[in-house]
């Protein structure tokens, strides 16, 4: 089940891979996700020291969050995932061309899980020949409706 999709990601880049990814989260972080107060839209994914974190994710704290800590809606959070996959995809994304991007957060039996991308970026004109092609499936429909 999908709690919060990166709607922009299909239209800025060529998707290649997916990967799910867990996510090293706190208390409060995960009660924000459940009520729904997450926003990946501008996150992005970086490489460090051999590990994979998640940067600009948005995780809004509830109010009855917690009494004794101070949450940070935006800070770094680690992307958990196998030391094998990790090395593949470091070894891809030091690629010209290539980058991590999350594109959703959603539940696998019961834990909180973020479906990456290993992609590559868009040009304004692949991005309007995308468009263009969205347009003429939506007319072909249209057309094979009113007959």
């Amino acid at each position: 089940m999908v709690i919060v999709q990166n709607r922009k990601a299909s239209h800025d880049y060529f998707i290649e891979e997916r990967f799910e990814a867990g996510l090293a989260l706190e208390g409060w972080e995960v009660k924000a996700i459940r009520a729904g107060r997450a926003q990946i839209g501008d996150a992005y994914v970086l490489a460090k020291d051999d590990a994979l974190w998640l940067i600009g994710a948005h995780l809004s704290p509830l109010a009855t969050a917690s009494t004794h800590i101070t949450p940070d809606p935006t800070r770094t959070r680690k992307l958990l995932l196998h030391a094998e996959e990790i090395r593949r995809l470091l070894g891809k994304i030091r690629e010209r061309g290539y980058a991590l991007i999350p594109l959703d957060l959603h539940y696998a039996k019961g834990r909180i899980k973020a479906e990456i991308a290993l992609a590559r970026g868009k040009l304004k004109h692949d991005k309007r020949e995308a468009e263009r092609e969205r347009e003429w499936q939506r007319e072909k429909q249209r057309v094979l409706r009113s007959r």
